[in-house]
């Protein structure tokens, strides 16, 4: 007995077949082998063709069905997990009307600051728990007033993963989580935010059906089991952007459960028992995929942009000869901690929200001439980021977050030793490390979705724990001093912007 779990993402789409009984992946592929077009028609717009995600898609499903020989039949449940906060449109027919948005796409960054200014701090903050930002609600209303024409047309807006699921099953629909992550949903009514479709004047008929996260959402059509060669009627039971469904992949359920990612970005994900949010919105909160009214489970979102992809800067700008990462790596730890004096700010991917939105830029502090190499450098960058992660870290403490366990794939920065040490350490967590992705994890998700697991406890018995960093008291005092030096740097530095 199997289960399918697709990832889409904006560089690629990943499906994962996973055996249900053993929690072992049978197999695994991802499409396109080089990253997915983005279009920029304009500066900070990005858009994505859907039909390329369902394309990919298809090719994912042969390959692993290729590589497993497993019968469709015995694939028992799909689960999709996708990149958050996109848009997409389509009309009566479910043909889209135009690209989608995709979560980098900030053309919509006014349109949210109206409505928080309109509707208010406060009230927003205690109902969506958001600003509405540059997320789902606000490009929906670019939309309106920049393509009206379109938007007379369209009869539902989806996320990326609901459109996925539209082509599976033939139905639109959406989730609460998906509702959430979009800004359409009020936490204190339980409800759709009727102010926030008021102050766009959206009308509900746009808003599709809502299935559970976690449960029976629909059937293969036999269009779409025809095109994938999998079977009619299997049922379509799990669906969550990539973050929440990255916390599920690491078994993350609980109030005080923590996940995190460190790809180009970098993410900290956080459950809370109860509704809370940051006042300056330097983090954001959505509904986590076991999420109810009644046991109320919030996902706190701590996002930075600039992490690995500093790390691959420095690479080719620094260290241009060496051959991998893991030498990278070695390179940077010749550096003992501190980096003798060199400072790291890594904010060099764009405006930071845990910076309220200022983009300092990326800086080098405290070079000397005649003591400093490149190792300080690359050193230095790799405890940046770490720091960036502590400084992140603290507005999620500040809402009542327990920050005790990291749980991470084993995977991106998780992989260097300096970095899991150096957020260990400027932490005061222990970092547990598992071997699965994005595509396994929804896999799982459905399985707890069709009810072929009884609980997530079950789902996960066989999740790997591959190793486990604690903080070294040998090197814990140096690192904060390191980082006393690196937050009084960027305190400085916003202060100027």
């Amino acid at each position: 007995m199997y289960l399918i779990g697709y990832d889409i993402g904006s560089s690629s789409v990943k499906a994962a077949l996973v055996d249900a009984q053993t929690g072992r992946v049978a197999a695994s592929d991802f499409f396109p082998k080089r990253e997915m077009e983005i279009t920029a028609r304009r500066p900070g717009w990005a858009e994505q063709d859907p039909e390329a995600w369902w394309d990919n898609l298809r090719l994912a499903t042969a390959s692993v069905l290729a590589s497993s020989g497993a019968d469709p039949s015995d694939i028992k449940a799909v689960g999709i997990s996708y990149q958050m906060h996109g848009l997409v449109l389509t009309d009566r027919n479910g043909t889209v009307l135009r690209p989608s948005i995709i979560w980098c796409d900030s053309r919509a960054v006014p349109y949210g600051r109206r409505a928080f200014e309109d509707i208010g701090a406060r009230r927003c903050l205690s109902t969506t728990l958001n600003s509405p930002g540059n997320f789902t609600a606000a490009k929906l209303a670019w939309v309106k007033e920049n393509e009206p024409d379109i938007y007379r047309r369209a009869d539902k807006f989806l996320l990326p993963g609901d459109y996925i699921a539209m082509r599976l099953t033939g139905e639109p629909a959406t989730t609460v989580g998906g509702l959430s992550e979009g800004i359409f949903w009020d936490f204190a009514g339980n409800g759709l935010s009727e102010e926030v479709l008021a102050h766009f004047g959206f009308d509900r008929s746009l808003v599709p059906a809502i299935v559970p996260t976690l449960g029976p959402q629909g059937e293969l059509s036999a269009a779409a089991a025809a095109e994938l060669c999998l079977s009619a009627g299997t049922p379509v039971t799990y669906r969550a952007g990539d973050q929440p469904n990255n916390a599920l992949s690491l078994n993350v359920f609980n109030p005080g459960e923590v996940a995190s990612t460190a790809g180009t970005s970098g993410v900290v994900y956080g459950v809370l028992g109860e509704a809370g949010y940051d006042e300056q919105s330097r983090v954001n909160t959505f509904a986590h995929v076991n999420h109810t009214a009644a046991a109320p489970r919030l996902g706190v979102l701590l996002c930075i942009n600039g992490t690995g992809i500093l790390n691959s800067w420095v690479r080719r700008n620094f260290a241009p000869d060496v051959e991998s990462y893991d030498d990278l790596n070695h390179l940077a730890a010749l550096s003992p901690v501190g980096a003798r004096g060199v400072t790291v700010i890594p904010f060099g991917n764009g405006a930071e929200r845990i910076l309220g939105n200022r983009d300092t830029g990326c800086s080098l502090h405290g070079v000397n001439f005649n003591i400093n190499g490149r190792s300080d450098i690359l050193r230095a960058s790799q405890e940046g980021i770490a720091y960036s992660f502590r400084y992140g870290m603290d507005i999620m403490a500040g809402m009542g977050m327990r920050l005790g366990v990291i749980r991470a794939g084993h995977a991106n920065m998780f992989l260097s030793p300096l970095f899991r040490e150096a957020l260990s350490c400027v932490s005061g967590a222990t970092i547990e490390l598992y071997d699965t992705d994005g595509a396994a994890g929804a896999a799982r998700g459905a399985g707890i979705g069709a009810g072929i697991y009884s609980s997530p406890a079950e789902a996960f018995s066989t999740l790997e724990k591959i190793a486990v960093v604690t903080p070294d008291p040998a090197k814990t005092e140096e690192y904060r001093e390191a980082y006393a030096r690196w937050s009084a740097i960027l305190s400085r530095e916003t202060a100027q912007k």
